[in-house]
């Protein structure tokens, strides 16, 4: 595969000149919660699968709705089973009768044993060093002496810093970057936020670090045309919550400034996301329903279609949902949510900082109800408010290819 001799790594004896044609990409995706980390996966999968001719992209997840998206040829998935992380901040299993350890050891050696027989030219790891719980030790391990180049991919944000610093030294995350990772690609620009500014790391791990800028969002080509009630109503707003978990205050708001403003007039449409309660969908279609202007879906695997044709967002502030906003140039209104961390608030903060977005007041859980009247002026505002494409941010969305080209020179490694 390649020799490096700075991290040791050397040729498997098995690897032929054909592979080198023909490379491997594993993508490792732990997903305990949302959509964030599938999403961020599939974006690279399909960009490496229209760049490199003949690649073969596997994505590790535990997405328990990875099989509802769109895969172009190239790209397969394999699900290591779900787990779900509780209000108490431990985990569970998503759907077996088996507890945390028990399911973190099957995880474990289903992702060992899909390395092993997949033999990745290329690992790209999401966010966790170690995996969830440890999990990807042993394949770290065993994918570091067969030579191949391994790589953490993080998002712009990850948490304030002290928190990441306590939350990474629990993990041993550090110990692992320095042992397992030749690269570490962050998925924004510095210019914007350094995650990793408040960590104490040795200089020969900041040596590895790599900003790409944000990942560009595109529609494919070979989508089918819309059917008449998949479309985006004409200038509607898009309401979006991401994978609705977590969103709730937001939905309600929304609804709120419709229900208090009898003037708003601006249609709507709101996608609940995957995962939001269904109590509580039911309770919102119900108050929605009463307003002409405003439609409900549950959920879009093309989102990026609907948000092409919406005059403006209203969001939380997820790193995706924030991908499309500045790919598809539109004006948006984000309330990011502070709890279990600070990563939406500080992304969001930034960005309205140099003018990309507009910031309501953060998502608090609680008996606390947003100000209605805000929301109502947010959305009508997004008529005059200015397009992220005029901060004119040079390199802003030059992710996907500048994470191709290291990718490119990953493989010529080999």
């Amino acid at each position: 595969m390649f020799n490096d001799p700075e991290m040791g790594h050397g040729k498997s004896d098995n690897q032929t000149g054909e592979r080198s044609a023909a490379p491997r990409i594993m993508l490792y995706s732990h997903d305990t919660y949302g959509l964030g980390h599938i999403r961020r996966a599939r974006t690279i999968a399909m960009a490496f699968a229209s760049r490199f001719e003949n690649a073969s992209i596997l994505i590790a997840t535990g997405s328990p709705i990875v099989g509802r998206f769109d895969f172009p040829h190239g790209v397969d998935f394999v699900r290591i089973p779900g787990v779900v992380k509780l209000p108490s901040g431990d985990y569970a299993s998503d759907t077996m009768h088996l507890d945390i350890a028990q399911t973190v050891a099957l995880r474990e050696r289903i992702l060992h044993a899909t390395a092993e027989a997949f033999a990745p030219d290329l690992l790209i790891v999401d966010k966790e060093p170690t995996g969830l719980r440890g999990e990807m030790l042993p394949t770290l391990q065993h994918l570091s002496e067969h030579g191949t180049r391994i790589v953490l991919g993080l998002r712009d944000v990850l948490d304030e810093a002290k928190a990441l610093k306590t939350e990474w030294a629990r993990k041993g995350a550090v110990q692992a970057i320095e042992q397992y990772y030749d690269e570490i690609w962050i998925y924004g620009l510095s210019e914007i936020f350094e995650p990793l500014a408040g960590l104490a790391l040795p200089e020969k791990i900041r040596d590895r670090i790599r900003y790409t800028g944000y990942l560009r969002r595109e529609a494919p080509d070979d989508w089918p045309e819309p059917r008449a009630n998949e479309q985006m109503p004409h200038g509607s707003v898009l309401v979006t919550p991401g994978g609705g978990g977590d969103g709730e205050v937001l939905i309600d708001w929304v609804l709120r400034a419709y229900e208090t403003d009898k003037n708003l007039s601006v249609p709507a449409l709101i996608v609940f996301g995957p995962f939001l309660n269904a109590e509580r969908r039911v309770e919102f279609e119900r108050r929605a329903h009463r307003f002409r202007t405003i439609q409900t879906r549950n959920f879009d695997s093309r989102l990026e279609r609907l948000m092409i044709d919406a005059k403006g967002v209203i969001a939380m502030g997820g790193y995706n949902t924030f991908c499309e906003i500045l790919s598809f140039d539109k004006p948006a209104a984000l309330a990011p949510r502070i709890t279990p961390r600070m990563e939406q608030y500080l992304r969001v903060v930034a960005a309205e900082r140099i003018g990309l977005v507009r910031m309501l007041p953060p998502v608090r859980d609680g008996d606390d109800k947003p100000d209605s009247a805000a929301m109502a002026a947010a959305i009508r505002a997004l008529d005059t408010q200015p397009l992220p494409s005029q901060a004119k941010i040079v390199g802003l969305l030059d992710g996907l290819d500048r994470v191709s080209d290291l990718t490119r020179a990953a493989l010529a490694r080999r």
